[in-house]
This record gives C-alpha cells, sequence and structure tokens, in this order.
C-alpha cells in the first residue's frame, strides 16, 4: 500500500459513520422508568452514600476497578514529535481501542493541554478519583521522567509511561530468547542502545535489571556515544555516561553483542554491522521505518536476530504485547503501583510464551503461517490470545509478592478465569477438564502422524488432560514426539496391530461384504480399541471430512443396549449463555421415539457438564395450533419425554425464539409454564437443526464445540474439519470424563 493510500484510507476509517474511534455504552439496563430511576435519581443515592462510608466499595458499584486513563500533552506523538494535546486525541482513542480489545479494560483517554511540567501533574494527580490506574503516553523526555515518577509518588493507583516502560519489556523478553538461541549469557553480552529518550533510557535500565552489567551498556544520542568527557548531558543520561575513548555509534559497535535502535530512521549504516560480534542481535525499532531495515542488516550480516518495530517482519516489537495485560493484572490486584518486579515478570511471561507451540488461530490471524520459537519467531504475536492468561497472572503474582497488591487472589484460579475468557469452550468444558486431569486416562487419537493430531497430543500432555495412545505410522509419530519421554505416549502402527483375540474377529464381523479384503486403518484401529476397552476412548483429531472418519466410529464402537440411535450433539458457546443442539449431525429425518431418545442422550451430558438441562422441543409451531405431521411428531416426541423422564424441565412444541426468551412471548407462554430459557434445543429434522447451529454461529459469533457423539457404549468423537488444536484438548476432556460425569449426574439411563 503507498503512502498516498494509506493517508487516505487512514482518514476514511477514523471519520466513516460516527467519528473517532470509541463511545461510551451502558452497561445496565436502561429499558424503563424504573430503570432510569436506579440508573439516576433517586436510586444512585445509594452507592454514593455507601462509597462515602466506605470508600473502597467505589470498586463495588463504580467502573473505577476497570477504567484506565490514557493521558498525553502530545509533546512526542508516535514519531511525528511535538503536535500539541489535540493533535494526540486519535492516538490516545486509538490507545483505548487497544485495551478494550486484549484485556477488555475501558478507557477514557484525556489530552491535557498544557506542556508545563508543574500544571500537567497536578491535572493527573486530582483525576485519582476517577481511575484505576493511569497510563501516561507521547510525552517528550525528559519531562515525562519527572511526570512519571512524581506522580507514582502522589497517587495511590498505577502510573505506567508506555512509551518507556513497554518497548523495555517486550524487547527485553525478545533479548532474553535471542541471547538463548546464539549461547550468550546476558551478564557477558554488551548492548549498544542509539537514543536516548524516553523508551531508550528505559530499555538500558531494563536490561541492566535483567542482568547485563551496567558497564556493559554503552548509550548513544544525536551527538555520538554518551561518555564522561561530555558537558552537555541532563540528569537522565548522567548515569549512563562510560568512560571510553569511543566517540561514535560505529565506533561503539566494534565487538557488541547487541544494537537497540530507538531513534530514526537510517540512523545506523549496514556497514557498521560487520564489526559486531559473532550472531549479532540487532533490534531497529524506530517507527514507523527502522534505523536498518532487515534486508539491509542481512546482506552483510547473514548470522544476526532482527527485530523492528514493523508488522510487516518477523520479531515486531509492539507494545500491545504489554500495557494491556499488564494493567489487567495490576487492576484486577489493585495494585497501587506497576512496580520493578511486575514488569520483569512481564518480560518473563513473554519469553516463556514464544518456546511455546502456537495454536491455528494464531496462524489463521497471519494468513495461515506458521510459527515456531526461533529466530524468526522470539516473541509472541499481538493476536496470540494466550498472552492474557500468561501476562496478566505473572503480572498480578509479582504484585502480591510484593506487598501492592490490596486484595488477595489464588493466581492459578485468577490464570484459568482469563483462559476461559479467551477460550470460550473452556467455560463449559471446565468440569469435564478437571475430571479428566484427575483420572488420566489414555485416550486412542489416529491418523497420528498427522501434524495437527500431533500438536493435539503435545498439547494433551502440556495441559495434563490424557495418556495419548497415537494410532499411525510409528517412525513419524516418534520424530513428531521428540522432546516428550516415551512413557508419557503411547503408539500403535497399525501395521503391527496389538495382540488381542477379538480385535480382528469383531473387525471381519463388521467390516461388511468385503471383510475378506478389509485392512485395518488408523480408525479402524482406533474404534476397535475404543470399543474392546483397550483404551478409555478415542478423538478424530485430524484436519478430515465426515466420510473418512466417523462411519468408523458407528461401525466399530457400539452403541449403548438402551439407544436408539446415536446422536450428535454441538455446543453452541455465546457470549453471554451456552446453547446446545441436536441432533445436528447424524439423523436426517428422526421419529418421535428417536427425537425422545435424543432429548435424554442430551440432558445427561448437558448436566454431567454442570448444566441444569432444561429441554425445548423445537417446531414451526405453537402447542398444537397445528395438525400437521411434523408438527404431531414433535408434540408426541414431547409427552414421550416427559412421560419417562419426568424429573427434567421440558416443553414443547414451540417455536424457537419463544423457547429461548419466553419472557417475550408472556402473551402466549405463562410464567408457571416456561419461567427460563432453555439450553437444549432438539429439532425435528437435521436441516433444520445443521442450518440453526451454522447460522447462529456465524452471525451471533459463537463458538461452536462439537459435535459429541451421543449413544455410544464407550466415549468416541470426531472434531469437525477447521477445528483448532485447543478445541480438540476440550473434547478430549469431556470425550474422557462424560462417562465417569454421566454416572455422577442423576439422570438414569432408561429405554423409552
Amino acid at each position: 500500500m503507498s503512502d498516498f493510500d494509506v493517508y487516505k484510507a487512514s482518514l476514511e476509517y477514523h471519520a466513516k459513520g460516527r467519528p473517532g474511534k470509541l463511545a461510551v455504552v451502558p452497561t445496565k439496563p436502561t429499558l424503563t422508568q424504573r430503570d432510569l430511576s436506579l440508573a439516576y435519581s433517586p436510586g444512585v443515592a445509594e452507592p454514593c452514600r455507601e462509597i462515602a462510608r466506605q470508600p473502597n466499595d467505589a470498586y463495588k458499584y463504580t467502573n473505577k476497578g476497570n477504567l484506565v486513563a490514557v493521558i498525553s500533552n502530545g509533546t512526542a506523538i508516535l514519531g511525528i514529535g511535538n503536535l500539541g494535546a489535540l493533535a494526540s486525541k486519535p492516538v490516545m482513542e486509538g490507545k483505548g481501542v487497544l485495551f478494550k480489545k486484549f484485556a477488555d479494560i475501558d478507557v477514557y483517554d484525556i489530552e491535557v493541554k498544557t506542556e508545563n511540567v508543574e500544571e500537567f501533574i497536578a491535572a493527573v494527580a486530582l483525576l485519582e478519583p476517577t481511575f484505576g490506574g493511569i497510563n501516561l503516553e507521547d510525552i517528550k523526555a525528559p519531562e515525562c521522567f519527572e511526570i512519571e515518577r512524581r506522580l507514582k509518588e502522589m497517587m495511590n493507583i498505577p502510573v505506567f509511561h508506555d512509551d518507556q516502560h513497554g518497548t523495555a519489556i517486550i524487547s527485553g523478553a525478545a533479548l532474553m530468547n535471542a541471547a538463548e538461541l546464539v549461547g550468550k549469557k546476558l551478564e557477558d553480552m554488551r548492548i549498544v542502545i542509539n537514543g536516548a529518550g524516553a523508551a531508550g533510557i528505559a530499555c538500558a535500565n531494563f536490561a541492566i535489571h535483567l542482568g547485563m552489567r551496567a558497564e556493559n551498556v554503552i548509550m548513544c544520542d544525536t551527538k555520538g556515544v554518551i561518555q564522561d568527557q561530555r558537558t552537555d548531558l541532563n540528569e537522565v543520561k548522567k548515569p549512563f555516561a562510560r568512560k571510553t575513548s569511543w566517540r561514535t555509534l560505529e565506533d561503539a559497535l566494534h565487538g557488541a553483542d547487541v544494537f537497540y535502535g530507538l531513534s530514526a530512521k537510517g540512523a545506523l549504516k549496514a556497514e557498521a554491522l560487520k564489526s559486531m560480534a559473532r550472531d549479532p542481535i540487532i533490534f531497529a525499532m524506530a517507527n514507523p521505518d527502522p534505523e536498518v531495515t532487515p534486508e539491509e542488516a542481512r546482506a552483510v550480516r547473514a548470522d544476526a536476530i532482527i527485530a523492528t518495530g514493523r508488522s510487516d517482519y518477523p520479531n515486531q516489537v509492539n507494545n500491545v504485547l504489554g500495557f494491556p495485560f499488564i494493567f489487567r493484572g495490576a487492576l484486577d490486584t489493585r495494585a497501587t503501583a506497576i512496580n520493578e518486579e511486575m514488569k520483569v515478570a512481564a518480560s518473563f511471561a513473554l519469553a516463556r510464551l514464544a518456546k511455546a507451540e502456537v495454536p491455528e488461530s494464531v496462524s489463521r490471524a497471519y494468513g495461515g503461517k506458521r510459527f515456531k520459537f526461533g529466530r524468526e519467531y522470539l516473541i509472541p504475536k499481538p493476536f496470540d490470545p494466550r498472552v492474557l492468561y500468561y501476562v496478566a497472572p505473572a503480572v498480578a503474582k509479582a504484585a502480591i509478592e510484593t506487598g501492592v497488591a490490596r486484595v488477595p487472589m489464588n493466581v492459578d484460579e485468577y490464570r484459568e478465569r482469563l483462559r476461559v475468557l479467551t477460550e470460550p469452550g473452556r467455560a463449559v468444558m471446565s468440569v469435564a477438564i478437571h475430571k479428566a486431569m484427575e483420572m488420566r486416562k489414555r485416550l486412542a487419537l489416529p491418523d497420528g502422524a498427522d501434524p495437527r493430531v500431533l500438536a493435539v497430543a503435545r498439547q494433551i500432555l502440556r495441559d495434563g488432560v490424557a495418556k495419548p495412545v497415537l494410532v499411525g505410522d510409528g517412525a513419524r509419530i516418534r520424530d513428531g514426539m521428540k522432546g516428550f519421554p516415551d512413557n508419557e505416549y503411547e503408539v500403535i502402527d497399525p501395521k503391527e496391530p496389538p495382540r488381542n483375540d477379538l480385535l480382528m474377529v469383531k473387525f471381519k464381523e463388521r467390516s461388511g461384504l468385503f471383510a475378506d479384503k478389509a485392512e485395518l486403518n488408523s480408525y479402524s484401529l482406533a474404534a476397535l480399541m475404543t470399543d474392546l476397552g483397550m483404551v478409555d476412548g478415542m478423538l478424530s483429531a485430524a484436519d478430515r471430512i465426515y466420510r473418512e472418519t466417523v462411519p468408523n466410529v458407528l461401525r466399530y464402537v457400539s452403541r449403548r443396549s438402551n439407544t436408539r440411535r446415536v446422536v450428535g450433539m454441538h455446543i453452541m458457546v455465546l457470549k453471554s449463555r451456552v446453547v446446545f443442539f441436536a441432533d445436528t449431525t447424524l439423523n436426517i429425518n428422526p421419529t418421535s421415539e428417536e427425537m425422545s431418545d435424543c432429548a435424554r442422550l442430551c440432558a445427561e451430558a448437558v448436566n454431567a457438564l454442570g448444566i441444569r438441562p432444561r429441554v425445548a422441543f423445537i417446531s414451526f409451531n405453537n402447542f398444537g395450533s397445528s395438525n400437521h405431521a411434523e408438527a404431531e411428531k414433535v408434540r408426541a416426541a414431547y409427552e414421550l419425554f416427559k412421560t419417562h423422564n419426568p424429573g427434567i424441565d421440558a416443553i414443547g412444541e414451540l417455536q424457537a425464539d419463544i423457547a429461548l426468551a419466553p419472557e417475550e412471548f408472556r402473551n402466549i407462554l405463562d410464567a408457571e409454564r416456561w419461567n427460563e430459557p432453555a439450553n437444549i434445543l432438539v429439532f425435528p429434522n437435521l436441516d433444520a437443526a445443521n442450518a440453526a447451529f451454522r447460522l447462529v454461529r456465524v452471525t451471533a459469533e459463537a463458538t461452536a464445540l462439537g459435535p459429541l457423539l451421543l449413544g455410544l457404549k464407550r466415549p468416541a468423537n470426531v472434531m469437525p474439519r477447521g477445528s483448532t488444536v485447543q478445541d480438540a484438548v476440550s473434547m478430549a476432556a469431556v470425550t474422557l470424563a462424560m462417562p465417569a460425569l454421566a454416572g455422577e449426574s442423576g439422570l438414569l439411563p432408561r429405554v423409552q
């Protein structure tokens, strides 16, 4: 995209529709006169009185605990300089968008029209009652150092200048990982930092905090090396004045291990890199254009590890990896400050996450590109959802340990709560996940040499969900599982099936007309092992089409004796509720008896997941208003279900919107008959069920998990195409835990 295209597109983006990028949205109902009387006068007086009596109740009755002020005076806007407070507003709004997008933190942007340090400090300090934290932004050096220092002393909430610390924290994570890759220790390395502004000073201090020796940190500004003979240094630069004969940036780079650029485009000539030590680490972080481009650097140093601030190159040092999640941890502990230990914890968490296997959702966000820890992947990508539950808990833990947290917290439980936010299916699956982790059963994974199956197996082991039994080409599986001890997983090759007298007998019995020519494949073998109890369950996790997977499960895994048909149930995770749809996959036009049976199986499964089942039999009409055969089929299914399962809440036949929003249809449905929304929708045929779940998934931005195959004697499930590795891990937990959970559910299976 040309500069002109960016210019035009940016202006259109900011002006289109409602100008700007932020709006205030009510979080409580405002539909009735009663709502308004509670939101404002007279009802609002009560929380005011409570807060006056107990100031900490502001966190209980207002948005203070999730509200950050993004504040600037516009004296150092991005890389374009001092344009004034008003001109900084688009950037501050943008910062608010990032806070909300990545950590669900609300923001008011505040632009203060003064360059006077005292006036600015006074204005910000007076805002403490409103906010849970202060993010200072785009304030020029050296004033920014004094402003932050004094506000931290004056205020009892976190104050954080992201231009300084954000870059330091993210680049620090990349530096630690780069040093590991080249086999060097931080304390033995020498770093040259070009740029002595807010970010440069902060990066220098942070590198020392991470383990670099202070004498090995050489800083340059526009006049060259900051050394002890200079008489023009301000108070912030003086601590970095070194006793050295080096005078220019090029001098300082001789033998240096690391270059940090926090200056301007073209500030470093590629030729100067030739004199650096082996495997030089070059972080050219000037925005929007680096001091030296990766192409220029590699032309003279093929052994270099390179990072920039740009998204179109590998290893983008992007502050969005830091501030939303650092504030999330600080706000949730009601920390009084963001101290050095919290920053270091964030940096170590990012470095650790970069070494974890990257989920498919991240690859999809970057056009399908695969990422793996190495020279071109030192730090996580901004759209990696795991950053939230890696960084925020690390920050919270450091806040607690250093005594700045004001609320107690179990960090492991906090991490799980945040993980649920990024993996919606994990919330509904949590009961099964914890149960599976307790039991640590054996799970067969057919197509075991498939890259996605191997990724699922590795994640299952990391999460402690099960012991994977990988069924497929043994040599390729073992190669894909390098790094994991052999005793943590099993490999079974269909060419050498396990010795079991019944296995081949059952295989031939169920292979149909061509049994004499049939050969075991990984799917039929995994299904037979499941049926015979040789493993505790199976999950087809490869990206295969339906006809390659489900028929093997249905043919080789026995059906429960009290079940007419195996059914498929999808779990739809929406923003405000979870709804279960059935049968979405298997039965084209079920009978009334089969619909009733389907409802029972779904109710058992939902109850086993810790959710009270409420079943609705869906039709095109309500309660007998039509005598059409299809309506009568649904009506009969409901009557059968209620007769045989009187303890389960159910209603039928009725339309889907009434089942899900009964309070809106009191002219049709009285509260005594149905007072809460249904959470299980049993559809009259496959057309309706399949179309409904697909429409909801797309239009309501729901997460679809499943289908769960219900009605089998032993647990076996199949992941649909396009599923993520994390979805498969959740399904693995449900597959193994469901039998145990169903036994505890209190819903006894019965023939209808």
